[in-house]
């Protein structure tokens, strides 16, 4: 059977062997560059390497959700099980992933179970740790998420079907770290470095592509306590490029920035993007952000942020020009919760 038969597009078949080419052999050469080499040098271009091939494993598994690579469901699923491995989050089930991810453009909010800011200002020996962490820019934050969502299967009822899978997970990654932990301690470190970026890269993508309230209806499969239409999507959605005069840099981001092209459109696969998003959106469309009043609200608010942007959501862009807004935070496709 030829591959343009199993692809979704059939002229996917090249960007399709790029990208998975580059996930894996940069997630693999860059752990062997930690494990294998002791130049500084070569350790930096590991961490990054190792990272970067991350950043691109989450968001190619977001394509997965989509199903924006192959026809039929399942295969999208298959290669989505294994990216969920690459990008560190397979405590969760790719299609539980996917089913939240849904949620989120069917509804046009943010559908979540765990109330982390309740949790935060309900122990605040641990908010303050947090918020100390996040002034270190050590992303605190999404690493609870992470850890929330291992520890909640035995906790929660409702998510008791999940604890062998977490201990399946939590036993092979775990030995493999204490392994590289024990034959090569820097590297070890450095994974973890690596992983911190990947979270940052992620976060700071979300952060400022929504500004919807957020739905406490993961769990209960209830209504949205609000669900907006095609104009309220588009209204609250924001594109974050990193350039619109050199696309080619959205690739650091698989063109995830295109994110108002994205929701109107949900099944265009990433390399698409850039031609839908000139096509619907003019160069000063005013849900088009700009990178470095992004990064500066990410840098002034990383505290803040901790517990949310409770500012009026309809005045978003304005007080991010102003410098006002800190974005959102632990609202990852990665932590189902």
């Amino acid at each position: 059977m030829e591959w343009q038969s199993l692809l979704r597009d059939r002229d996917g078949l090249w960007p399709l062997l790029a990208v998975t080419t580059y996930v894996f052999g940069g997630y693999f050469g860059g752990i062997a560059l930690l494990l294998f080499t002791t130049h500084p040098i070569a350790l930096l271009a590991g961490t990054l390497l190792t990272a970067h091939a991350m950043v691109i494993a989450a968001y190619l598994l977001h394509e997965c959700g989509h199903n924006t690579l192959f026809r039929r469901n399942e295969h999208n699923a298959r290669v989505g099980r294994v990216l969920n491995w690459i990008a560190a989050s397979a405590y969760a089930r790719f299609e539980d992933i996917r089913t939240k991810h849904m949620r989120h453009h069917v509804d046009n909010t943010d559908v979540v179970a765990f109330d982390h800011v309740a949790f935060l200002r309900a122990h605040p020996r641990i908010r303050r740790m947090i918020e100390a962490l996040e002034w270190a820019y050590i992303p605190a934050l999404p690493v609870m998420m992470h850890w929330t969502q291992i520890l909640l299967p035995f906790v929660w009822s409702s998510r008791q079907h999940l604890r062998s899978r977490v201990l399946t997970v939590l036993a092979v990654r775990g030995s493999l770290f204490l392994l590289v932990l024990f034959w090569n301690p820097l590297a070890a470190l450095l994974y973890l470095v690596a992983w911190l970026l990947m979270l940052h890269v992620l976060r700071f993508m979300d952060a400022f592509q929504h500004n919807y309230a957020l739905s406490f209806t993961l769990e209960t499969g209830g209504d949205p306590t609000r669900r907006g239409d095609t104009a309220y999507e588009q209204s609250h959605t924001f594109s974050n490029p990193v350039s619109l005069r050199w696309p080619w840099l959205n690739l650091w981001t698989l063109n995830f920035g295109y994110h108002n092209a994205h929701h109107a459109r949900p099944t265009v696969p990433w390399y698409r993007l850039p031609d839908l998003h000139r096509e619907l959106f003019p160069a000063d469309h005013p849900q088009v952000l700009g990178i470095r009043e992004q990064l500066a609200a990410y840098h002034r608010h990383r505290v803040q942020r901790v517990v949310g942007d409770s500012a009026d959501p309809e005045q978003f862009r304005e007080r991010l020009r102003r410098g006002e807004a800190a974005g959102a935070d632990a609202v990852s496709f990665l932590t189902p919760l």
